[in-house]
């Protein structure tokens, strides 16, 4: 473990050009640069709101008020396209970086753990937008709003084992990113960002859904920001935050101990 730690060290200054590489190549053609960080979660949560706000906002049935149903899209699509922007870009980031790997050496999982902190970055960054709406429509903000850092934690953890797996895969499977693309597009459906999980009858639909870790952590973020309630002394949402939890650190084992095993057969196939 020391051994790691002080590799990890040495090379902590090449991990953070690497972030601002990603950073500066995300925007690089864009008039708007990180300003559309803030604008395109915006626009996606009035679109959103206007499509299904007739449709799913105002069932009694749900915890959430309807008033606030904004919220409740901007936070589970802030939350997804974090997840998604993370896996993608790091599932393809050490092809991206063949010509490195192939001229000097350098810890390879840098970059699929590069490209998640730059990704969770401007997460973290168009949060902003979700503070101004929130204070806009008056979302109560109490002591248990600081929990909200924990399901941005196991987000974090998720993101890195998504990233490490899939990179390591994309080397010798290119196709996974097609698949994988498709993967995605169940997880968004199966992650209730534009519906309630409450207002659904099909209650072997309803289990589904609530295995999909990714739902979990969106859903301990909302209790939080829109309820201003504990996470810890509800017991569902206690349950859901364990679940998402294990879920994320047993992934991000497999996905350490997969990259680990394959990193030296990179060179052979980028």
């Amino acid at each position: 473990m020391k051994k790691y730690i002080e590799s990890f060290m040495r090379y902590r200054f090449l991990l953070m050009e690497l972030i601002k590489k990603g950073i500066k190549l995300k925007y690089r053609r864009s008039y708007l640069g990180l300003i559309w960080t803030l604008l395109e979660p915006l626009l996606t949560m009035l679109v959103l709101t206007a499509v299904f706000g007739s449709l799913f906002a105002n069932h009694s049935e749900t915890k959430y008020p309807s008033s606030l149903f904004p919220i409740y899209i901007l936070c589970g699509r802030l939350l997804y396209s974090c997840f998604s922007s993370a896996s993608k870009i790091g599932m393809k980031s050490v092809r991206s970086n063949q010509a490195m790997i192939k001229k000097v050496y350098v810890p390879k999982y840098l970059y699929p753990l590069s490209s998640v902190i730059y990704n969770y970055v401007i997460f973290l960054l168009s949060l902003i937008i979700l503070a101004i709406v929130g204070i806009i429509l008056g979302i109560p903000i109490t002591w248990h709003s600081f929990e909200a850092i924990i399901p941005i934690i196991v987000l974090f953890v998720m993101c890195i084992a998504s990233a490490m797996f899939l990179s390591t895969v994309c080397v010798f499977f290119r196709d996974i990113e097609y698949l994988w693309d498709v993967i995605l597009m169940l997880i968004m459906y199966c992650s209730a960002i534009f519906y309630h999980v409450e207002n659904m009858h099909n209650e072997t639909v309803k289990f589904v859904i609530q295995l999909n870790p990714l739902y979990c952590i969106i859903e301990n973020f909302r209790y939080v920001v829109i309820l201003g309630k504990s996470i810890i002394t509800d017991p569902q949402e206690l349950w859901m935050l364990g679940y998402s939890a294990a879920f994320s650190f047993i992934a991000l084992a497999i996905g350490v101990i997969v990259f680990k095993k394959n990193q030296d057969k990179f060179i052979l196939h980028i």
